[in-house]
């Protein structure tokens, strides 16, 4: 499953927000039908998964030295940093309100996929960050190439 696109959605005052549709088959036929957000410590948002993901990152974590400040650092960061957000019935969640706060998010939540993960951002902080991203792309697109093996899957 790939997480793709792009959505906004209002948050009501409760902190609920309703994940987009195409995302939802996927997650829900997990073990935990729900998703796992934590605070990025990339960019100005919350970033989100299915279960499955977590484990996978829980396994790369896992294979650092346990004793490293490497591995301990990603573990409290990550790890340490997650909350499970289940589904209600209608397909939303509730957003912890230090989640909120740290993505600034006010009124709407912007999903926006990204492959195996996916990224809550307030409209306006994605905008930003969206334009800048296209340059960034643009200026170093000759480092995304594909390869034998992936021409012949397009």
């Amino acid at each position: 499953m790939l997480f793709l696109s792009t959505y906004t959605n209002k948050i009501d005052k409760k902190g609920r927000v309703s994940v987009p549709a195409s995302f939802r088959p996927y997650l829900m036929q997990q073990s935990f039908p729900g998703i796992i957000a934590y605070s990025s410590f990339v960019n100005p948002c919350i970033e989100a998964c299915g279960i499955n993901r977590m484990e996978v990152l829980n396994q790369t974590i896992d294979s650092l030295d346990p004793y490293s400040e490497t591995r301990d650092a990603f573990a409290a960061t990550i790890l340490g940093g997650c909350v499970q957000l289940a589904f209600d019935g209608e397909g939303r969640i509730i957003l912890p309100e230090n989640l909120i706060e740290f993505a600034k998010l006010e009124n709407q939540a912007c999903f926006v996929g990204k492959g195996a993960t996916f990224e809550i951002w307030s409209p306006e902080d994605f905008e930003i960050y969206a334009a800048n991203a296209r340059e960034i792309a643009k200026q170093n697109r000759q480092a995304l190439q594909f390869t034998p093996k992936t021409r012949n899957l397009v």
